[in-house]
């Protein structure tokens, strides 16, 4: 993986500078510390910083085409690009680098934007033609890399992070609306982010700039109801089918000029995945997994099977309450957003763990849940659907408690009260957002710890209606376990799992993610599924057990869901050494940023550390880590006049357009290289 930024003039302008390109690179120098580059002409500047992956001598970037018409600053994998290349050697296409870079470039060369129905991978990249003046920006099918912009002062600027943005332009300022949306839907919306005036380009789209402004476009959407055709496949057919197309997917993933590792953390879908990498292997795999002080969270014992099953070189890193504390501010600066969970500090210690022992790629098996219908609010939208069409009964509801044990357990909860909390009325069933609506309603009343001054900012605005304006086209007309699973990819995969838990935290240690489960060929053969095939009952993923029945010990392929967690009520009541969370919830701090209600947060604070542990209740929790998140990141990008600890990058490269060559300087000029040792971390305390 890679960081990439750069700014296009939209206007008669002086032309970008290299000062200003070496400001937006330098804060993400860990997303890329094997090389950097940079393009300047006349109207464009564009930065590169690599994570040298595949096609290592020589792809060194940006690139350009035979011409030095085009030119390509690229952050991402294409998974296909060797039979691609293929096809464009085929027509005449000519290559310098053995990189998939090149081979992108050349495939914009000859398809223009439908190129991006072509390439199987995760990307985000930016290409510039010199001739008409134009920018092509695209991003990955389901947003596994992240790309940002902004319109400013005549100019678009765009980066992999919202950091680089923030750089060079003055407006600092956290949006109203996008952290209402975390509170309802535990991310933002698809487009937004949680800073006024930045975008990110949503998944799945491409942004052409010629002169102008204009908005993305969008060259795919999650697949539409089940062609009839697929229906006639018999369940061990699609199996056998399904199981052909996942280890597909993980043998291309394999393609790597370094180690590829794997996560194992104990569940079926790593487990799966770590198993068809040791087919290709040639050489021992070697895993990585979590493992909690806390029993509640720990998986250890099904990752030590899995580990004696398959026989890998295995490290473990032992989370515990103290470190999540701990390193929740730096693990925030990295993610650019605020958090109702605490796990993707978890996962910012494991990437760490990955770097430690010289790898640079990991396979996971995110995206499994999403396709398959692994995940508890599936089941629990089945059951409240189930018990909507028969409010009256007493049986039906009690479906919930094999659900959630842990809720209905907690002895500050009656049983009449969580029965109430989750019921379903007939005439509930036909709201669109039905699956979600007791996630959301929980949310909505977490909305109260806002300050009345951010409250009256939210009045009249509903993000049911917003998200309802994203969503495609004939979305209502879904079954309901389609459209829960729509809702799912479309908010909490894109918007947390693969960015906060995901890009943002591997990156922070220059760690590249790849999943199978979410090559596009896996995801549309997932949709064409019927849903009595994904979950059995209320058995989750039931096509994939039946896939992996002689692949996995029987322990393994037959271990219900244990969704990945990690402490939240804890994280307030551990100690630390150099404590921070007394001071942001304080009242004098809350009142100076302005964003919640200092009284009401103070009330829920003492609860929760008062609270005997496990009793306070997931939603109050979350609201808690949502303000403590918050406040962390305004004190980070806006209360800072500028960011701490970054070092400047000197590009290996810079590169000069013909419009430049009038200065005197060659097409390439070499700066002051660097050793590729210096990552420029971020103090992000």
């Amino acid at each position: 993986m890679c960081g990439i930024a750069g700014i296009i003039n939209m206007a008669d302008q002086p032309p970008p500078t290299l000062e200003q390109m070496v400001t937006m690179i330098s804060p993400l120098r860990y997303r890329g510390p094997d090389q950097s580059g940079v393009y300047l002409d006349h109207r464009v500047a564009l930065g590169h910083l690599r994570l040298s992956i595949i096609g290592i001598d020589g792809g060194i970037q940006p690139i350009c085409n035979e011409t030095g018409e085009l030119w390509i600053v690229y952050n991402g994998e294409a998974y296909n690009y060797l039979e691609l290349k293929r096809e464009l050697l085929a027509r005449g296409h000519r290559f310098s680098t053995q990189t998939d870079t090149e081979v992108l470039l050349h495939l914009y060369e000859e398809y223009g934007p439908a190129c991006l129905d072509r390439i199987n991978g995760q990307f985000a990249f930016a290409i510039w033609d010199s001739t008409k003046g134009e920018l092509f920006l695209a991003r990955d099918r389901v947003g596994v890399r992240p790309l940002y912009y902004t319109w400013s002062g005549g100019q678009l600027l765009f980066a992999s992070e919202i950091k680089a943005i923030l750089a060079v332009t003055g407006r600092r300022e956290l949006d109203p609306e996008a952290i209402g949306q975390l509170f309802v839907f535990w991310s933002t919306l698809p487009g937004r982010t949680f800073f006024a005036g930045i975008e990110a380009l949503p998944p799945g789209h491409y942004l052409q700039v010629k002169g102008q402004p204009s908005r993305p476009k969008a060259y795919w959407r999650i697949p539409a109801l089940p062609p009839e055709e697929h229906f006639r496949l018999g369940l061990s057919e699609a199996t056998e089918r399904f199981a052909e197309l996942l280890e597909d997917a993980v043998r291309l993933r394999l393609r790597a000029d370094v180690p590829v590792g794997a996560y194992l953390s104990g569940g079926l879908d790593s487990s799966i995945i770590a198993t068809l990498i040791a087919r290709h292997c040639k050489s021992r795999l070697k895993t990585f997994s979590l493992g909690f002080a806390d029993a509640a969270f720990d998986e250890s014992l099904a990752q030590e099977e899995m580990v004696r099953h398959l026989g890998t070189d295995h490290r473990r890193v032992l989370v515990e309450d103290q470190q999540i504390r701990r390193l929740l501010p730096e693990t925030v600066w990295h993610c650019e957003q605020a958090t109702l969970r605490s796990s993707p500090v978890p996962m910012f210690l494991l990437s760490q763990l990955v770097h430690s022992e010289g790898y640079k790629v990991v396979l996971s098996g995110e995206g499994a849940d999403e396709m398959l219908g692994g995940y508890h609010i599936f089941k629990e939208a089945k059951v409240r659907d189930y018990w909507g069409r028969r409010p009256g009964s007493a049986r039906r509801p009690r479906l919930l408690e094999r659900l959630y044990p842990y809720i209905f357990n907690n002895p500050s909860r009656g049983r009449s009260f969580l029965q109430e909390f989750f019921s379903a009325k007939p005439e509930q069933l036909q709201d669109p957002f039905f699956s979600h609506a007791v996630r959301w309603g929980g949310g909505i009343r977490n909305l109260t710890f806002l300050s009345a001054e951010y409250r009256s900012c939210l009045s009249g605005y509903d993000p049911r209606e917003e998200l309802g304006r994203w969503l495609p086209e004939g979305f209502a007309g879904r079954d309901l376990f389609c459209r829960a699973q729509v809702l799912e990819i479309e908010l909490f995969l894109a918007g947390f799992l693969l960015s906060s838990q995901g890009d943002r935290v591997a990156m922070a240690h220059s760690v590249e993610m790849r999943h199978p489960f979410l090559d596009y060929r896996v995801i549309d053969f997932a949709f064409r599924l019927p849903a009595k095939w994904k979950m059995r009952g209320l058995q989750e993923k039931y096509l994939l057990r039946r896939s992996c029945r002689n692949l996995l010990p029987p322990r393994i392929a037959d271990r219900p869901k244990h969704p990945y967690r990690a402490p939240v009520s804890a994280l307030f009541t551990a100690t630390a050494s150099a404590d921070y969370v007394d001071e942001l919830l304080s009242g004098p701090s809350l009142k100076a940023s302005g964003y919640f209600d200092a009284a009401k947060v103070a009330r829920l604070y003492q609860r929760v550390l008062e609270a005997p542990s496990g009793t306070v209740g997931e939603f109050a929790n979350m609201a808690l880590m949502g303000v403590l998140s918050t406040e962390i990141l305004h004190r980070q990008f806006l209360a800072s006049a500028s960011y701490k600890g970054v070092r400047r990058v000197s590009p290996d490269l810079v590169r000069y357009g013909a419009e430049r060559r009038t200065e005197g300087r060659d097409w390439t000029s070499a700066t002051s290289p660097t050793d590729g040792r210096d990552h420029g971390t971020a103090d992000g305390a």
